[in-house]
């Protein structure tokens, strides 16, 4: 599953379950700065993708990276991948405020495109990548990696669909995260026009679930707000923030995000999902089961009319996210995830950003 006590190089890994066979569907990696690469890159090639290309400028972040793909080639250049005939989809963990730009260069190129989340961080971006979009007819899908790379989190949906819980009507969601040491981070890590801001940032898992898990197509952003509570020596850093939405069918959310784990826990963030319904409720405990010491997690917990019932995941469920992208690359589909679903995440989580209030300055 990656290191467990750093979020930033959280990789999970499954089983192989190829939808094509070798050397049909080629990717390539690009801009390799947040370690969430090596969880997106997992998810394709046991999918059935051929890793074709790696780039980056830091020789040594293509080394390491080599390590963990051998079949991957280094590319001389960006434009070495973006001329390649093969390669259908460039996968990115780009600096989060030059995502957009990448994606454009991207689709322009006659490829798809999948970054990590947030995939941009202003609305001016969300505009250039729509252009972008409805000028190449090309595909600008998002790692939000605590849904769609989660068994827990694959298996709550499963649960909603075959209405388990009635109809979601509400989400309470918690996203806590270690910075650990700050030295081991990037300078951009700390630059907030760089990173967008903790609900930009962390925040956007937050909002795709509830737009996911509750049927939300349009939502609007109640209240937010942010501060930096413990860290005085990075002040862009927000280091807690909460919002709270309110979906077009009535659904509501309210999260919180944080970078104040502590270090006593065995894991990078206690990721925990409530998610409500007419007729039951979901827990969902991502990362760890605080207090057994055993080293699980994918818990998923459900009380309907039923009863009481308790599901662990791990290893059951995979994540069949990755398998339906390269399905929906080659024909045209949407059933990983659709455009609009995608986009509107980012434009709620930027939303959230940009009206946030102030509510504590570190030192202050």
């Amino acid at each position: 599953m990656g290191n467990g006590n750093d979020g930033m190089n959280y990789a999970p890994k499954g089983k192989p379950e190829p939808v094509v066979s070798e050397g049909t569907f080629c990717i390539a990696a690009v801009a390799l700065d947040h370690g969430h690469i090596y969880g997106m890159c997992n998810g394709l090639t046991e999918a059935g993708a051929t890793l074709k290309w790696v780039y980056d400028r830091d020789p040594k972040k293509v080394a390491d990276f080599m390590r963990a793909f051998p079949q991957a080639k280094a590319a001389g250049s960006e434009e070495e991948v973006l001329r390649d005939p093969e390669v259908k989809l460039v996968c990115s963990a780009a600096i989060t405020s030059l995502r957009s730009a990448l994606g454009i260069r991207v689709m322009k190129a006659g490829k798809d495109y999948f970054t990590d989340k947030a995939p941009l961080t202003t609305l001016e971006q969300l505009r250039e990548v729509k252009e972008a979009i409805q000028e190449t007819g090309k595909k600008y899908m998002v790692y939000y990696s605590e849904r769609i790379h989660v068994e827990a989190a694959v298996f709550a949906g499963q649960l909603i669909d075959q209405g388990a819980i009635g109809m979601p009507i509400h989400i309470d969601g918690f996203g806590p995260h270690r910075v650990g040491a700050p030295e081991s981070r990037p300078e951009w890590f700390f630059q907030k026009e760089k990173y967008g801001g903790i609900l930009c940032d962390i925040g956007s898992h937050q909002i795709e679930q509830f737009l996911y898990y509750c049927g939300v197509k349009e939502a609007k952003v109640q209240y937010s707000q942010v501060g930096n509570f413990s860290h005085p020596d990075y002040p862009e850093l927000e280091d807690f923030g909460d919002a709270v939405l309110l979906g077009d069918n009535g659904a509501t959310q309210h999260f919180r995000v944080d970078w104040l784990t502590p270090k006593g826990l065995s894991t990078w963030g206690d990721g925990r999902t409530f998610i409500l319904g007419t007729r039951g409720y979901i827990e969902l405990r991502k990362y760890v089961n605080i207090g057994t010491g055993d080293g699980s997690s994918d818990h998923v917990f459900l009380v309907n009319d039923d009863g009481e019932q308790h599901f662990l995941v791990t290893g059951k469920v995979g994540y069949p996210f990755f398998g339906q992208l390269i399905l929906d690359c080659i024909n045209r589909t949407e059933n990983a995830m659709t455009q609009e679903h995608a986009l509107k995440a980012v434009e709620l989580c930027v939303k959230a950003e940009d009206q946030a209030v102030l509510i504590k300055e570190a030192g202050r």
